[in-house]
């Protein structure tokens, strides 16, 4: 196969698996060889075993990370700090995007950035949504990420001491008359810990004081 018929197959797909390339009567030996030939290249980045995506120059559309990570870990969805910087309730720029998953905990480096995976039980998988994501080169990418209530609580359930007020202002959260309170306190009431219940009530306080103080100026 030739490099122009692997982006004539690709077109604007962000990113691509092994699997579009074995339809029809190849020899799938040749194949991989011939990936490992434009890898080494550096025409087409590897992201993980079996997934790519196509590097510039010759990319036509630039995989947002949320899209990568999604990919990467299929039953899983963008949450914590990265799922908050990009609702806008952290002031932060998060250089890893950060997903859980009822998989196995992982962290891959690669040429379109850094992914960390988090374990949760598979009962903990809610509170996520499909969102548009929006960037250069970026149209028409959509990705699973956590609910602004839910991305806060995961990372208060990952984080050691995730509930407490030192915490919590250690976030520098902002904007948090975005969040929906009542929605706070049922997703902190399915993790069914005191934890998590305690944090709602932190949230929920520092919520009202923003408001309070908003309203005043």
């Amino acid at each position: 196969m030739e490099f122009e018929r692997l982006l004539e197959l690709v077109g604007e797909e962000p990113v691509f698996e092994t699997a579009l390339l074995l339809a029809g009567k190849v020899n799938p030996d040749t194949v991989r060889l011939q990936l490992t030939r434009w890898t080494n290249s550096g025409r087409v980045y590897q992201l993980r075993r079996g997934l790519y995506a196509i590097a510039p120059p010759y990319q036509k559309v630039k995989p947002h990370p949320f899209l990568i990570a999604n990919h990467i870990q299929r039953a899983s969805y963008v949450s914590g700090q990265s799922a908050l910087a990009f609702y806008g309730l952290i002031p932060d720029t998060v250089q890893v995007t950060l997903s859980v998953a009822a998989g196995r905990p992982e962290r891959l480096e690669t040429p379109l950035g850094v992914f960390e995976f988090r374990h949760v039980k598979p009962e903990l998988l809610r509170g996520y949504r499909r969102v548009d994501l929006q960037g250069p080169k970026q149209p028409d990418q959509q990705a699973w990420v956590a609910r602004p209530e839910k991305a806060l609580l995961d990372l208060v359930y990952l984080q050691p001491g995730g509930d407490t007020l030192a915490y919590l202002r250690e976030l520098r959260l902002q904007n948090l008359e975005s969040l929906d309170l009542d929605e706070l306190q049922r997703q902190a009431e399915a993790f069914n810990t005191p934890k998590l219940r305690r944090a709602a009530k932190v949230i929920a306080n520092l919520t009202q004081n923003e408001i309070q103080e908003y309203e005043f100026l």
